[in-house]
């Protein structure tokens, strides 16, 4: 065990890893709301006691050398350690007590959260969530930075070296046009029945458009060039005709009260995607996500009533 005391501090990584997101000096200082002098000086200290210089300098701007890029990468895997640890010191008492930090992708947010923080609320009445809305690649970054302690995302597209809990299925179902050839089908649609059909899909970086894209590739169905960035603007441009396509079934009540189209549920089993919580498997807080994630389990928030076309 190291003895002798450390010849550097955290507030000091924390403006190395500042300046090295900045590319300023001048930024980074604004960031961590200290004079651009006094910062400038703690990093010559940093370089000082690592015997390392971390940066170059000139007058367009700051630049990490090779070793200050791994130090500096080495100095945010500490800082996130020592949320952790400042984390687990916090919640020792009752980690349902206090604030927690949520990602949520959204393809859930809007049809899911209501719901969410109406359980969150009766079950833990002294936690507090900060919700951050982001897709899920954003979400995972922002996880491993100790950004935020956990993500409600959909759990196909999440990483293997995340710790998780399972929600809930959430079925995918196909919508039409209500003159679509499609929507006179009174049976589950099937691969077969999708084969040169027209669909439309949300845009890069949603992992739903991942999804239905790898079920509509097995259709042989035709992409459209439009790439919607929401399910709301998917489901109108499915109502004005210009094509079909997949909704999570969680979103039904919202979308199909608001436009003209016919829902068919579809034939295959694994149309679905699993909703759950994700969070760092070395997170001080896993048995406080895990009883989190069984009070959603528990108030089934999945479970939708009949909407159209079903």
């Amino acid at each position: 065990m190291r003895r002798a005391p450390h010849p550097f501090t955290t507030r000091q990584l924390q403006y190395a890893v500042a300046v090295a997101e900045a590319a300023s000096f001048r930024r980074a200082a604004v960031a961590c709301g200290v004079s651009q002098p006094s910062l400038s000086a703690q990093i010559a200290q940093l370089e000082e006691a690592l015997e390392v210089r971390l940066f170059e300098r000139d007058r367009r701007q700051v630049r990490p050398t090779a070793a200050g890029a791994a130090l500096v990468a080495r100095a945010r895997r500490v800082l996130t350690e020592t949320d952790d640890l400042v984390d687990a010191a916090r919640h020792l008492g009752d980690p349902l007590v206090g604030t927690l930090r949520i990602g949520v992708i959204p393809t859930v947010s809007p049809y899911l959260l209501p719901g969410v923080v109406r359980a969150l609320r009766r079950a833990h009445p002294r936690l507090v969530v900060r919700w951050l809305e982001e897709k899920t690649d954003t979400l995972v970054v922002a996880l491993h930075a100790g950004e935020l302690d956990a993500a409600l995302l959909a759990l196909e597209a999440a990483p293997t070296n995340l710790d998780r809990e399972v929600i809930g299925r959430d079925p995918f179902v196909l919508a039409a046009p209500n003159t679509h050839p499609l929507a006179r089908r009174t049976t589950p649609v099937t691969a077969s029945d999708l084969r040169g059909a027209r669909v439309l899909l949300l845009d890069d970086g949603h992992c739903l458009r991942d999804q239905a894209l790898a079920l509509c590739a097995g259709a042989r169905a035709e992409e459209l060039d439009f790439r919607a960035t929401s399910l709301s603007t998917l489901t109108q441009m499915v109502s004005s005709g210009a094509g079909v396509t997949l909704l999570p079934q969680m979103a039904l009540p919202t979308e199909s009260r608001r436009a003209a189209i016919t829902l068919r549920p579809l034939a295959d089993q694994n149309a679905f995607r699993t909703i759950g919580v994700a969070w760092r498997r070395t997170s001080p807080l896993s048995g406080a996500l895990r009883t989190i994630a069984v009070t959603l389990r528990e108030a089934d928030l999945l479970r939708k009533g009949p909407s159209k076309g079903l």
